[in-house]
């Protein structure tokens, strides 16, 4: 069950960073508070899973999860530039979480 909290905990962090994008510095009144309620949630499914999973595991999983899913979301929904800098840089992200996950 700790690596579904994770998993989720990661997801709703993507949603939480878009949203608070969406929010224009907080002044739309419905993004911010997605943002805010989603960003709680998020914050007792990571703590949640903390319970059996190591700090630095449930962390860094946690905040790849939500730096690829925001990078990805930024590039296909909101237009970001996708250089090859930049996905190379994904990449090795997701490389770091492969790794931390196997050797968890």
């Amino acid at each position: 069950m700790a690596w579904l909290f994770l998993v989720l905990a990661g997801v709703l962090e993507v949603v939480w960073a878009t949203f608070m994008k969406l929010s224009v510095g907080f002044t739309k009144p419905l993004p911010s508070v997605i943002t805010i309620v989603t960003m709680i949630a998020s914050f007792v499914l990571l703590s949640m899973s903390m319970k059996s999973l190591p700090l630095g595991t449930a962390y860094t999983i946690w905040t790849g999860i939500g730096a690829i899913g925001a990078f990805l979301l930024g590039v296909v929904v909101l237009g970001e530039p996708a250089h090859a800098a930049r996905i190379t840089a994904a990449v090795l992200i997701v490389s770091g979480l492969v790794l931390m996950k196997l050797t968890s």
